[in-house]
């Protein structure tokens, strides 16, 4: 299956570059260019591709606001330079799916994007686990619109997998069961306790 994606960037040069990089990928195909967050929600919601690649700070429409219009149309990786403002911050709240360094290499660029088209999110590498806790600590969590003893015996199994970052296929693994039946799990996690993504979900678990 190719992966459909979006590039929002209002740097010329950098959206050239991840451009560059995913063209030439065969399972990945680039619908669509956006130089600011208006542009991006347009776009995303006319061609609707699998992963938006988005800027934080756009004009216009920043990435924050762009990732909240986005919730249910396309799966949302953000750009960072890491600050660790409030501005990523907000893209947690806004539920992104992950994160990832403009200084990321090439092959970890195409990694992060099957990761977040599977529905992973990328909540493994250590770059998210500081974000994960610079957030817990920092900024105020979202409360659950369910209690957590609402899960089962295997959905707590599972958000605690979430929670130490493991993606679908090693949860699978770690507990004996289909992909295809972790998705489901995940799915149900989230939906109990009113998250929008993996990443709510694991600082969820670590707050």
């Amino acid at each position: 299956m190719t992966i459909k994606v979006l590039v929002a960037d209002d740097h010329a040069a950098v959206r050239a570059g991840i451009v560059l990089i995913l063209d030439g990928v065969e399972d990945i195909e680039v619908v669509g260019e956006a130089a600011d967050g208006e542009q991006a929600v347009a776009m995303a919601r006319e061609v609707r591709p699998d992963v938006v690649l988005m800027d934080v700070r756009m004009p216009r429409l920043d990435g924050i606001s762009a990732t909240r219009e986005l919730a249910g149309v396309s799966d949302v990786l953000i750009l960072t330079t890491f600050d660790l403002d409030e501005y990523v911050f907000g893209a947690l709240r806004a539920g992104a799916a992950g994160f990832l360094l403009k200084s990321t290499d090439a092959e970890s660029l195409v990694e992060a994007v099957r990761l977040v088209a599977r529905g992973d999110g990328l909540i493994s590498p250590g770059v998210t686990r500081k974000l994960i806790a610079a957030f817990a600590g920092q900024a105020p969590r979202r409360e659950p619109v369910a209690d957590p003893g609402s899960l089962t015996p295997r959905e707590r199994e599972v958000l605690a997998c979430i929670g130490r970052g493991l993606s679908n296929a090693e949860i699978a693994r770690e507990l004996d069961m289909a992909e295809a039946t972790t998705k489901t799990h995940v799915s149900r996690v989230l939906n109990k306790l009113g998250l929008k993504s993996r990443v709510q979900a694991a600082i969820y678990y670590s707050g």
